[in-house]
């Protein structure tokens, strides 16, 4: 399935929720490049992370009644895009693993940890901007020169 694009530029998104997918963007190149897996792992679930902000900017839920009791992003994103819930449960636990390796836990990340996050988290990105309606924009081999 594809998205029209209102316009020349993709489509009408708000500057947070393009914001967003940039951030996600950049954090899957960093974890292309960084050098240890904890480094891998912690970049990949941040741009999973921004990619499933961008998601709950474009749909705002609705503030009902008294203050609510703060709620993780992976908590959030299955009720603004249900299509998305097993990803929310998949990174939701994912977190754990990513504040141990912020914190300096780093033996508790293998590299093949990192490996399979980094590509959950790129296929979960550019699931999002497909959502979203966003042309797909794959990463580059670093050190490919490109033609033209």
């Amino acid at each position: 399935m594809t998205a029209r694009r209102s316009d020349a530029n993709g489509p009408r998104l708000s500057p947070a929720v393009r914001a967003h997918l940039n951030d996600a963007r950049s954090c899957l190149a960093e974890a292309a490049t960084a050098r240890t897996p904890a480094s891998r792992y912690v970049a990949a679930h941040l741009a999973a992370l921004r990619a499933a902000a961008a998601i709950l900017a474009a749909r705002p839920q609705p503030v009902q009644g008294r203050r609510r009791r703060l709620r993780s992003a992976w908590e959030l994103l299955p009720e603004a895009e249900p299509q998305l819930a097993e990803w929310a449960a998949y990174f939701a636990v994912s977190a754990a693993k990513r504040a141990a390796a912020e914190a300096g836990m780093v033996r508790n990340v293998t590299a093949a940890d990192a490996e399979e996050l980094v590509a959950e988290a790129e296929t979960f990105v550019a699931r999002v901007e497909e959502i979203l309606g966003v042309p797909a924009q794959p990463l580059l081999p670093l050190g490919i020169p490109l033609a033209g």
